[in-house]
Protein backbone atom coordinates (compact mmCIF):
# COMPACT_ATOMS: atom_id res chain seq x y z
CA UNK A 1 0.00 0.00 0.00
CA UNK A 2 1.39 3.42 -1.22
CA UNK A 3 -0.35 6.97 0.43
CA UNK A 4 0.15 10.50 -1.05
CA UNK A 5 -0.47 13.33 1.00
CA UNK A 6 -2.29 15.60 -0.94
CA UNK A 7 -3.66 19.11 -0.86
CA UNK A 8 -2.54 22.80 0.85
CA UNK A 9 -2.04 21.18 4.59
CA UNK A 10 0.79 22.09 7.18
CA UNK A 11 3.14 19.06 7.12
CA UNK A 12 4.17 19.78 10.82
CA UNK A 13 0.98 19.96 11.75
CA UNK A 14 0.29 17.48 14.59
CA UNK A 15 -2.58 15.12 13.25
CA UNK A 16 -0.13 14.72 9.85
CA UNK A 17 3.25 13.94 11.68
CA UNK A 18 1.33 11.10 13.64
CA UNK A 19 -0.36 9.96 10.75
CA UNK A 20 2.89 9.38 8.78
CA UNK A 21 5.16 8.22 11.27
CA UNK A 22 2.76 5.36 12.31
CA UNK A 23 2.40 4.64 8.67
CA UNK A 24 5.97 4.46 7.78
CA UNK A 25 6.93 2.47 11.25
CA UNK A 26 4.07 -0.36 9.83
CA UNK A 27 5.28 -0.17 6.40
CA UNK A 28 3.48 1.75 4.15
CA UNK A 29 5.13 4.04 1.58
CA UNK A 30 3.89 7.53 2.17
CA UNK A 31 4.65 10.33 -0.20
CA UNK A 32 3.12 13.89 -0.25
CA UNK A 33 2.33 16.29 -2.75
CA UNK A 34 1.75 20.06 -0.74
CA UNK A 35 1.92 23.42 -0.46
CA UNK A 36 1.03 26.09 1.88
CA UNK A 37 -2.49 26.39 3.17
CA UNK A 38 -1.67 30.18 2.28
CA UNK A 39 -2.36 29.50 -1.69
CA UNK A 40 -5.97 30.12 -3.02
CA UNK A 41 -7.37 27.16 -4.84
CA UNK A 42 -7.49 28.64 -7.95
CA UNK A 43 -3.92 28.82 -7.62
CA UNK A 44 -2.41 26.04 -5.53
CA UNK A 45 -4.79 23.52 -8.37
CA UNK A 46 -2.30 24.05 -11.22
CA UNK A 47 0.82 23.87 -9.06
CA UNK A 48 -0.06 20.41 -7.06
CA UNK A 49 -0.83 18.92 -10.73
CA UNK A 50 2.35 20.13 -11.92
CA UNK A 51 3.87 18.91 -8.46
CA UNK A 52 1.71 15.66 -8.89
CA UNK A 53 2.61 14.51 -12.35
CA UNK A 54 6.58 15.27 -11.45
CA UNK A 55 6.87 13.27 -9.39
CA UNK A 56 4.24 11.45 -7.14
CA UNK A 57 1.96 8.88 -8.91
CA UNK A 58 3.74 5.80 -7.54
CA UNK A 59 0.54 5.64 -5.23
CA UNK A 60 -2.92 4.16 -4.53
CA UNK A 61 -4.64 5.96 -2.25
CA UNK A 62 -4.78 10.13 -1.68
CA UNK A 63 -4.64 10.60 1.79
CA UNK A 64 -6.11 15.14 1.95
CA UNK A 65 -5.46 15.91 5.39
CA UNK A 66 -7.05 18.25 7.94
CA UNK A 67 -8.77 21.51 6.68
CA UNK A 68 -8.68 20.41 3.08
CA UNK A 69 -11.78 20.33 2.08
CA UNK A 70 -11.43 22.20 -0.89
CA UNK A 71 -8.39 19.87 -2.19
CA UNK A 72 -10.59 16.71 -2.25
CA UNK A 73 -12.09 17.70 -5.66
CA UNK A 74 -9.07 17.83 -7.40
CA UNK A 75 -7.82 14.46 -5.98
CA UNK A 76 -10.98 12.94 -7.14
CA UNK A 77 -10.35 14.39 -10.79
CA UNK A 78 -6.79 12.37 -10.44
CA UNK A 79 -8.43 8.95 -9.99
CA UNK A 80 -10.78 9.39 -12.81
CA UNK A 81 -8.55 7.09 -15.10
CA UNK A 82 -7.30 4.89 -11.93
CA UNK A 83 -8.72 3.11 -9.39
CA UNK A 84 -7.25 5.29 -6.85
CA UNK A 85 -9.03 6.02 -3.69
CA UNK A 86 -9.32 9.18 -1.44
CA UNK A 87 -9.79 9.19 1.87
CA UNK A 88 -10.20 12.54 3.61
CA UNK A 89 -9.13 13.49 7.47
CA UNK A 90 -11.24 17.04 7.59
CA UNK A 91 -11.13 16.81 11.51
CA UNK A 92 -13.53 19.21 11.10
CA UNK A 93 -15.93 20.38 9.08
CA UNK A 94 -16.00 24.23 7.39
CA UNK A 95 -19.56 24.45 8.66
CA UNK A 96 -19.06 23.33 11.97
CA UNK A 97 -16.06 25.35 12.35
CA UNK A 98 -16.94 28.58 10.94
CA UNK A 99 -20.19 29.14 11.27
CA UNK A 100 -21.21 27.13 14.45
CA UNK A 101 -18.23 27.19 16.86
CA UNK A 102 -15.97 30.54 15.61
CA UNK A 103 -19.76 32.34 14.61
CA UNK A 104 -18.07 33.92 11.88
CA UNK A 105 -21.62 34.94 10.05
CA UNK A 106 -25.03 34.06 10.55
CA UNK A 107 -26.08 30.51 9.55
CA UNK A 108 -28.48 31.55 7.12
CA UNK A 109 -26.19 33.57 5.32
CA UNK A 110 -25.16 32.84 1.76
CA UNK A 111 -21.05 32.11 3.33
CA UNK A 112 -22.63 29.61 5.86
CA UNK A 113 -24.32 28.11 2.88
CA UNK A 114 -21.10 28.02 0.64
CA UNK A 115 -19.51 26.76 3.48
CA UNK A 116 -21.46 23.25 4.10
CA UNK A 117 -22.04 22.49 0.59
CA UNK A 118 -17.93 22.60 0.73
CA UNK A 119 -18.33 20.21 3.41
CA UNK A 120 -21.05 18.47 1.46
CA UNK A 121 -19.05 18.33 -1.84
CA UNK A 122 -15.87 16.82 -0.02
CA UNK A 123 -17.61 14.46 1.69
CA UNK A 124 -19.57 13.05 -1.30
CA UNK A 125 -16.42 12.96 -3.35
CA UNK A 126 -14.32 11.41 -1.27
CA UNK A 127 -14.07 7.21 -1.18
CA UNK A 128 -13.60 6.81 2.77
CA UNK A 129 -13.77 9.68 5.43
CA UNK A 130 -12.04 10.01 8.61
CA UNK A 131 -13.28 10.98 11.93
CA UNK A 132 -11.26 11.83 15.25
CA UNK A 133 -14.12 10.54 17.03
CA UNK A 134 -17.30 8.37 17.20
CA UNK A 135 -19.41 11.51 17.99
CA UNK A 136 -17.62 13.42 15.36
CA UNK A 137 -18.46 10.49 13.08
CA UNK A 138 -22.24 10.62 13.77
CA UNK A 139 -22.24 14.54 13.17
CA UNK A 140 -20.97 13.86 9.60
CA UNK A 141 -23.48 10.84 8.73
CA UNK A 142 -26.49 12.92 10.11
CA UNK A 143 -25.87 16.44 9.25
CA UNK A 144 -24.78 15.44 5.75
CA UNK A 145 -26.30 12.12 4.79
CA UNK A 146 -23.25 9.98 4.98
CA UNK A 147 -23.68 6.18 5.30
CA UNK A 148 -22.03 4.78 8.81
CA UNK A 149 -19.85 2.67 6.75
CA UNK A 150 -18.30 5.69 4.82
CA UNK A 151 -16.89 7.23 7.54
CA UNK A 152 -14.11 5.39 10.26
CA UNK A 153 -12.91 6.57 13.59
CA UNK A 154 -9.28 7.10 13.60
CA UNK A 155 -8.38 9.03 17.06
CA UNK A 156 -5.69 11.97 16.78
CA UNK A 157 -3.34 10.35 19.18
CA UNK A 158 0.54 12.16 19.80
CA UNK A 159 3.82 11.90 19.05
CA UNK A 160 6.03 10.01 21.11
CA UNK A 161 9.17 10.67 20.03
CA UNK A 162 8.59 14.27 20.82
CA UNK A 163 6.55 14.16 23.97
CA UNK A 164 8.40 12.09 26.64
CA UNK A 165 8.15 11.42 30.23
CA UNK A 166 10.86 14.02 31.63
CA UNK A 167 12.12 15.05 34.89
CA UNK A 168 12.52 18.70 34.93
CA UNK A 169 13.60 21.08 37.66
CA UNK A 170 10.52 22.92 38.88
CA UNK A 171 11.03 26.68 39.91
CA UNK A 172 10.67 27.01 43.66
CA UNK A 173 7.27 25.99 45.49
CA UNK A 174 5.03 26.89 42.71
CA UNK A 175 2.20 24.63 41.44
CA UNK A 176 1.90 25.14 37.83
CA UNK A 177 -1.63 24.56 36.16
CA UNK A 178 -0.79 24.49 32.39
CA UNK A 179 -3.29 25.14 29.48
CA UNK A 180 -1.69 25.48 26.17
CA UNK A 181 -3.77 25.61 22.75
CA UNK A 182 -5.11 28.30 20.22
CA UNK A 183 -7.50 30.13 22.23
CA UNK A 184 -10.40 28.52 20.40
CA UNK A 185 -14.15 29.03 21.95
CA UNK A 186 -14.20 25.24 22.40
CA UNK A 187 -11.44 25.57 24.63
CA UNK A 188 -13.94 27.58 27.51
CA UNK A 189 -10.21 30.09 28.57
CA UNK A 190 -12.68 31.82 30.33
CA UNK A 191 -13.81 28.71 32.77
CA UNK A 192 -10.16 28.27 32.95
CA UNK A 193 -9.88 32.09 34.38
CA UNK A 194 -13.10 32.04 36.88
CA UNK A 195 -11.55 28.97 38.67
CA UNK A 196 -8.39 30.53 38.78
CA UNK A 197 -9.72 33.54 40.46
CA UNK A 198 -11.92 31.05 42.72
CA UNK A 199 -8.26 29.20 43.43
CA UNK A 200 -6.16 32.76 44.30
CA UNK A 201 -7.02 33.22 47.90
CA UNK A 202 -7.26 29.20 48.77
CA UNK A 203 -4.20 28.24 47.71
CA UNK A 204 -1.82 30.99 46.61
CA UNK A 205 1.08 28.39 45.83
CA UNK A 206 -1.27 27.61 42.28
CA UNK A 207 -0.19 29.14 39.36
CA UNK A 208 -1.93 29.12 36.03
CA UNK A 209 0.20 29.12 33.11
CA UNK A 210 -1.81 29.95 29.47
CA UNK A 211 0.62 29.58 26.41
CA UNK A 212 -0.74 30.30 22.86
CA UNK A 213 -2.78 32.93 21.04
CA UNK A 214 -6.27 32.84 19.13
CA UNK A 215 -9.25 34.01 18.74
CA UNK A 216 -10.78 34.73 22.41
CA UNK A 217 -7.21 35.50 23.88
CA UNK A 218 -7.74 39.24 23.95
CA UNK A 219 -11.16 38.59 26.04
CA UNK A 220 -9.28 35.97 28.14
CA UNK A 221 -6.36 38.76 29.01
CA UNK A 222 -9.53 41.32 29.59
CA UNK A 223 -11.11 38.68 32.09
CA UNK A 224 -7.67 38.34 34.02
CA UNK A 225 -7.44 41.97 34.06
CA UNK A 226 -10.77 42.94 35.61
CA UNK A 227 -10.21 40.01 38.13
CA UNK A 228 -7.18 41.39 38.53
CA UNK A 229 -5.73 37.40 38.68
CA UNK A 230 -1.87 37.48 39.71
CA UNK A 231 -2.06 33.78 39.72
CA UNK A 232 -2.21 33.42 35.77
CA UNK A 233 0.40 34.03 33.38
CA UNK A 234 -0.17 34.87 29.58
CA UNK A 235 2.71 32.79 27.46
CA UNK A 236 2.90 33.81 23.29
CA UNK A 237 2.33 30.81 21.36
CA UNK A 238 5.38 28.25 21.04
CA UNK A 239 7.49 26.06 18.37
CA UNK A 240 6.10 22.70 18.85
CA UNK A 241 9.43 21.26 19.89
CA UNK A 242 9.42 23.37 22.83
CA UNK A 243 6.33 22.38 24.33
CA UNK A 244 7.41 19.42 26.10
CA UNK A 245 9.52 21.45 28.30
CA UNK A 246 6.74 24.15 29.31
CA UNK A 247 4.70 20.18 29.92
CA UNK A 248 7.51 18.82 31.69
CA UNK A 249 7.65 22.03 34.28
CA UNK A 250 3.73 21.93 34.98
CA UNK A 251 1.79 20.15 37.94
CA UNK A 252 -1.71 19.61 35.89
CA UNK A 253 -2.35 20.10 32.57
CA UNK A 254 -6.19 21.34 31.39
CA UNK A 255 -8.29 20.10 28.88
CA UNK A 256 -11.14 21.81 27.38
CA UNK A 257 -14.00 23.57 28.82
CA UNK A 258 -16.27 24.96 25.69
CA UNK A 259 -19.83 25.13 25.97
CA UNK A 260 -20.14 24.76 22.52
CA UNK A 261 -21.46 21.73 20.51
CA UNK A 262 -17.82 20.88 18.36
CA UNK A 263 -16.35 20.88 22.23
CA UNK A 264 -18.36 17.69 22.41
CA UNK A 265 -17.32 15.95 19.52
CA UNK A 266 -13.39 16.52 19.94
CA UNK A 267 -10.82 15.06 21.68
CA UNK A 268 -7.78 17.58 21.21
CA UNK A 269 -3.98 16.78 20.89
CA UNK A 270 -3.30 18.40 23.92
CA UNK A 271 -5.15 15.65 25.80
CA UNK A 272 -2.79 12.92 24.13
CA UNK A 273 -0.05 15.08 24.10
CA UNK A 274 0.09 15.75 28.29
CA UNK A 275 -0.86 12.29 29.09
CA UNK A 276 2.07 11.28 27.08
CA UNK A 277 4.29 12.97 29.25
CA UNK A 278 2.78 11.30 32.24
CA UNK A 279 1.08 14.40 33.25
CA UNK A 280 -2.60 14.49 34.76
CA UNK A 281 -5.42 15.78 32.83
CA UNK A 282 -8.48 17.44 33.73
CA UNK A 283 -10.88 18.33 31.49
CA UNK A 284 -14.64 18.64 30.75
CA UNK A 285 -17.12 15.39 30.25
CA UNK A 286 -18.09 14.67 26.86
CA UNK A 287 -19.34 12.01 24.95
CA UNK A 288 -16.14 12.11 22.85
CA UNK A 289 -13.98 12.51 25.43
CA UNK A 290 -15.80 8.87 27.67
CA UNK A 291 -15.02 7.27 24.10
CA UNK A 292 -11.66 6.79 25.21
CA UNK A 293 -11.16 7.89 29.06
CA UNK A 294 -12.30 7.02 32.28
CA UNK A 295 -12.80 9.28 35.25
CA UNK A 296 -10.41 9.16 38.16
CA UNK A 297 -8.65 6.37 36.16
CA UNK A 298 -6.29 7.97 33.48
CA UNK A 299 -8.18 11.64 33.80
CA UNK A 300 -10.22 13.72 35.89
CA UNK A 301 -14.04 14.71 34.21
CA UNK A 302 -15.59 17.71 34.80
CA UNK A 303 -19.31 16.45 35.19
CA UNK A 304 -20.69 20.28 34.76
CA UNK A 305 -18.63 22.66 32.66
CA UNK A 306 -18.69 25.00 35.96
CA UNK A 307 -15.84 27.08 37.43
CA UNK A 308 -16.26 26.18 40.51
CA UNK A 309 -16.13 22.32 39.92
CA UNK A 310 -12.71 23.29 37.48
CA UNK A 311 -11.38 24.78 41.18
CA UNK A 312 -12.44 21.78 43.14
CA UNK A 313 -10.87 19.39 41.35
CA UNK A 314 -7.56 20.94 41.09
CA UNK A 315 -7.45 21.60 44.68
CA UNK A 316 -8.33 18.20 45.37
CA UNK A 317 -5.51 17.00 43.17
CA UNK A 318 -2.61 19.08 44.25
CA UNK A 319 -3.88 17.82 47.70
CA UNK A 320 -4.02 14.21 46.75
CA UNK A 321 -0.48 13.31 45.58
CA UNK A 322 -1.94 9.32 45.06
CA UNK A 323 -4.28 10.34 42.75
CA UNK A 324 -2.34 12.69 40.78
CA UNK A 325 0.26 10.30 40.11
CA UNK A 326 -1.76 7.17 39.97
CA UNK A 327 -4.20 9.27 37.00
CA UNK A 328 -0.77 10.25 35.44
CA UNK A 329 0.74 6.82 35.13
CA UNK A 330 -2.63 5.35 33.76
CA UNK A 331 -3.13 7.80 31.27
CA UNK A 332 0.45 7.44 30.14
CA UNK A 333 0.08 3.52 30.09
CA UNK A 334 -3.22 3.99 27.81
CA UNK A 335 -2.09 6.67 25.29
CA UNK A 336 1.36 4.57 25.11
CA UNK A 337 -0.01 1.35 24.15
CA UNK A 338 -2.91 2.54 22.31
CA UNK A 339 -2.59 5.97 20.50
CA UNK A 340 1.22 6.35 19.41
CA UNK A 341 2.27 6.78 15.89
CA UNK A 342 2.66 3.06 15.48
CA UNK A 343 -0.91 1.86 17.21
CA UNK A 344 -2.64 4.93 14.92
CA UNK A 345 -0.64 3.41 11.95
CA UNK A 346 -1.89 0.03 12.65
CA UNK A 347 -5.17 1.28 13.21
CA UNK A 348 -5.33 2.97 9.84
CA UNK A 349 -4.06 0.14 7.96
CA UNK A 350 -6.68 -2.20 9.36
CA UNK A 351 -9.27 0.89 8.22
CA UNK A 352 -7.69 1.35 4.72
CA UNK A 353 -7.53 -2.95 4.18
CA UNK A 354 -11.23 -3.28 5.68
CA UNK A 355 -12.41 -0.74 2.85
CA UNK A 356 -10.08 -1.41 0.07
CA UNK A 357 -8.75 -4.79 0.25
CA UNK A 358 -9.51 -5.29 -3.82
CA UNK A 359 -7.72 -2.20 -4.82
CA UNK A 360 -4.19 -3.43 -4.58
CA UNK A 361 -0.93 -2.82 -2.66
Amino acid sequence: MRLCFFGAYDPEYPRNTVIKKGLRLNGVEVSECWLPPKYKFWLRYPLLVSRYLSSCTGHNVFFVPEFCQKDVPLAKILTLFSSKKVVFDPLAGRFETKIIDWRRKPPNSWQARLNFKIDYWAFRLSSLILADTQAHKDYFCQNYGLASNKVEVLPVGFDDGLFIPSAAAKKENLFTVLFFGSFLPLHGVDCILEAANNISSKEPSIQFRLIGSGQTLLLAKNIASKLGLRNVIFEDWLPLSELPQRIATSDICLGIFGRTEKAKRVVPHKIFQAMGMRKPVITGLTPAIEEFFSHRENIFLIQELRSDLLAQAILELKRDEDLRERIAERGYELVSQKFSPEAIGRTLIKILEKNFLNQGD
